[in-house]
């Protein structure tokens, strides 16, 4: 069950990735940067949680789940920062600082005495913070489009499957304690950002960087929910209702930006 786990989250994983470059360079990266938030790989982690232990443990893995998505949106942030400053190595020094910043952040709120709601309150707080520090960024669109084939396809899913593969796999060397930090961490997020840094330009990234704050909300609100109503209705309607209610943030966040 764990390899067939592994495999689903690696496949829905890549073709993530892949969909949010098509979208950031066939519609917006300000749309990209949006969905980057929304549940995918958490989703399936906490589902087969409950599956395979109970509802009530997946619910608590989501608590602290929410925490370290504080430690996504930190990632986010300082790669963001880094970059602006840079103009040799960036995608590379960016992405040193952005990793040591997502340990830092989820290390010192390991201290921290939580319940769900506390477990909220903070990667929101993050988020509004990092929306605020970013609103000046401006959002840019990518004119001079690469040419898509399958080719560059190919490229783009592979690179991603190795970082997606490094990241999920490395934990399994560095002990429990480590394994746990990184669990939430930015597995699409960040091979997204890669290709677009690596394919444009850094001002590219930075509107995707821009918009990331807000669209990640419905990854909190969707762990909270599953923390609430999967003791009540299990993982199958639990589930239902989290993406439900997910999906419901992004669409009355993108109308709320419309106006």
């Amino acid at each position: 069950m764990v390899e067939f786990l592994f495999v689903i989250k690696l496949v829905v994983a890549i073709a993530f990735v892949l969909g949010l470059s098509y979208l950031a360079e066939k519609v917006s990266p300000k749309v990209a940067g949006i969905l980057a938030g929304y549940p995918t790989g958490s989703a399936i982690s906490l589902f087969f949680f409950g599956l395979e232990v109970s509802p009530g443990f997946a619910a608590e893995s989501a608590v602290y789940n929410m925490i370290g998505l504080s430690g996504s949106l930190t990632f986010a942030y300082v790669y963001y920062w880094v970059s602006v400053r840079l103009s040799k190595y960036n995608a590379l020094l960016s992405s040193l600082a952005a990793i040591a910043s997502y340990f830092v952040v989820v290390w010192l709120l390991h201290f921290v005495s939580i319940n769900k709601y506390v477990a909220f309150l903070i990667p929101v707080t993050f988020a509004l913070l990092y929306a605020f520090l970013l609103k000046k960024v401006e959002n840019i669109q990518i004119q001079n489009k690469v040419k898509l084939n399958g080719g560059i396809l190919f490229a783009r899913a592979f690179f991603a499957a190795l970082i997606i593969l490094a990241i999920t796999t490395l934990p399994r060397f560095v002990g429990a304690s480590w394994a746990g930090l990184f669990s939430a961490f930015p597995t699409t997020l960040y091979p997204l950002v890669l290709i677009i840094h690596l394919t444009y330009s850094k001002q590219h990234v930075h509107t995707i960087i821009k918009n990331v704050p807000m669209g990640m909300v419905s990854l909190i609100i969707y762990s909270l929910v599953v923390s609430l109503v999967y003791p009540l209705f299990g993982i199958y309607y639990g589930t239902l209702i989290a993406f439900a209610v997910a999906t419901l943030y992004l669409l009355l966040y993108r109308a709320f930006k419309r106006n």
